[in-house]
């Protein structure tokens, strides 16, 4: 398959996804969402390693974030390859989100925040649940659900991440440190994406 039938196959599926957004995302909206992310997430010859490579152990990263469309503010498509050991701080997204899994194991850890968000630079967390995202189990969130990720096992990940809005227009997006400091995410916690849309 071509870069081009790849795309006009993200384009497809985005056109379903816009119809969902327009309407308004909840919960419910989320598990179509999700339905449908699974379904292309099944298109193998499209979407793998040889595609959209792993990091290579040792040689500085640890995550790639390949783009897949650029549509403003509509929502956006990534892939997400993270190597064995990576995580991530506990996060919200400031828009809906849903992962569905190609290959490898990636354990959510869902957070529910028990202060009262009186202070904006403190927050504090107890963790709700673990789910292990992997082929076949996928997770979605609502904009202010906070979750943060590790990789287990001995292979890099390949998930699909798809966002109500690009990651890289959400300067509102929080983490929580160990100590209960809010950071800004983006500015604190995110590389760049790697462009992979004509």
């Amino acid at each position: 398959m071509s870069t081009e039938d790849r795309s006009q196959v993200i384009e497809d599926f985005l056109q379903k996804i816009r119809v969902i957004h327009r309407r308004g995302v909840d919960r419910e909206a989320l598990k179509e969402i999700v339905s449908l992310l699974e379904e292309l997430a099944q298109r193998r010859e499209l979407f793998n390693f040889t595609t959209f490579p792993a990091p290579v152990p040792g040689e500085g990263d640890t995550a790639f974030r390949y783009r897949l469309n650029d549509d403003g503010e509509t929502p956006t498509l990534y892939m997400n390859s993270l190597l064995p050991g990576k995580s991530t701080l506990p996060h919200n997204h400031e828009t809906w989100a849903v992962i569905v899994a190609i290959e490898g194991q990636e354990i959510n850890y869902v957070w529910a925040r028990t202060d009262d968000g009186s202070d904006p630079a403190f927050a504090r967390l107890e963790l709700e649940k673990e789910v292990v995202v992997q082929p076949g189990t996928s997770i979605s969130f609502l904009g202010e659900d906070l979750h943060g990720i590790k990789v287990d096992g001995e292979t890099p990940t390949l998930h699909f991440h798809l966002y109500g809005r690009p990651l890289e227009s959400l300067n509102g997006r929080y983490g929580v440190n160990t100590e209960g400091k809010v950071l800004n995410y983006n500015a604190s916690q995110m590389a760049p994406s790697i462009k992979a849309y004509a």
